[in-house]
């Protein structure tokens, strides 16, 4: 997610098989064992929309970093189409790598509309307004026959994304009176509804990731992570995002150690035991407070290190974007774009090489 368009959003809103073996029915990914870590990547696309990313974008990381990425993440975006995403599904499985969705039910992907949708409601989703094509989406998740790692509702305590309490908690008749607090429970019963209903298809091939960003957005108790825990028996996994300056103009820096201990420290206090994953972090090129190999350093070397030991896997985002009209400005994650980045990942991966997990690991 491009932390910089969530901030000016924010300011205006107050037993395990092998990838290459067969797939038994109903087989998830399953962690690496204790003290390993999963390796992937958003690697990036062209129009910016995070929907239309090509293996020769995920095989320019992987030659940038001198390994193979277990999974590929990318976003599915319900504005552009509702089906299932069998094509790029295939291809990142064909590649060896487990294909990561980011389920998004969305208008449009300008996250200044937020406050503006009206179809995908998270009312009009309890009420299963959208439950065919939920349904078709699980049907086709089922039959593509092997592991997927899937979320929806990424980043929930962002104002930046339209399932946000902001713009689903005003009281409404039959839902109580409290206010904004509402928006968290819409958001809760929501996602238990995608959830069975995917299950009820008999989509159990699915790994269900509930993703937080490392700080709420606005910081209000309404919006706080936990409010949006949606419960133990739907959430497989836990994620978090964490980034440092996304732009060459941001004047602060948070430090992806800091980011994320407070993170983790809340995600255990609601659903410990489960898995976690750091499944989107990133620094820009081009900011004069810090560069992206400095920032990314004692990430890696924190991660490596297990500081955090639910932590099971992390992945880039491997993204550049233009920000305004003038080309300095303009931000780049990419490895193949910034050399000291992608010396400090091919070193810190061949350091550490027993402790990747590179082939993902399926069980049921």
């Amino acid at each position: 997610m491009k932390r910089v368009l969530a901030r000016a959003v924010l300011a205006a809103c107050a037993g395990a098989a092998t990838a290459g073996a067969g797939h038994a029915a109903g087989q998830k990914v399953v962690p690496p064992p204790p003290g390993v870590l999963y390796h992937g990547v958003y690697p990036g696309g062209v129009t910016g929309e995070e929907d239309d990313l090509t293996l020769a974008d995920v095989q320019a990381y992987e030659a940038a970093v001198g390994q193979k990425v277990a999974w590929v993440y990318f976003s599915h975006n319900w504005y552009a189409a509702r089906a299932f995403p069998q094509a790029t599904a295939a291809w990142i499985r064909d590649h060896g790598s487990v294909p990561y969705i980011r389920l998004m039910l969305r208008s449009s992907a300008d996250q200044a509309l937020a406050k503006k949708e009206k179809e995908f409601l998270l009312r009009r989703i309890i009420k299963g307004k959208h439950d065919a094509d939920l349904r078709a989406w699980a049907d086709a998740a089922r039959d593509f026959g092997s592991p997927l790692l899937v979320e929806y509702g990424t980043e929930c305590n962002g104002c930046w994304f339209p399932w946000n309490g902001r713009w689903n908690g005003r009281a409404r008749r039959g839902y109580g009176d409290h206010g904004e607090t509402d928006g968290a429970e819409r958001f809760r019963d929501a996602w238990r509804h995608i959830v069975t209903l995917m299950r009820e298809e008999g989509a159990d091939n699915i790994t269900w990731v509930f993703h937080v960003n490392w700080s709420d957005g606005p910081e209000k108790q309404w919006n706080r992570l936990e409010r949006y825990y949606p419960g133990d028996d739907v959430v497989d996994w836990v994620a978090i995002s964490a980034y440092g300056p996304q732009t060459p103009m941001e004047k602060w820096v948070d430090a992806f150690v800091d980011e994320t201990d407070s993170a983790y420290a809340r995600v255990q206090s609601v659903a410990a035991g489960k898995p976690v994953i750091v499944a989107e972090f990133g620094c820009s090129a081009g900011n004069p407070k810090v560069a992206p190999e400095e920032w990314a350093a004692p990430a890696l070397d924190a991660l490596f290190a297990a500081r955090w030991p639910a932590v099971i896997g992390f992945s880039w985002w491997n993204e550049r974007w233009q920000n305004d009209n003038h080309p300095q400005h303009d931000t780049t994650m990419r490895m193949q774009d910034i050399p000291g980045l992608a010396a400090l990942f091919l070193q810190e991966l061949l350091q550490h090489a027993a402790q990747v997990q590179v082939d993902p690991l399926y069980g049921s």
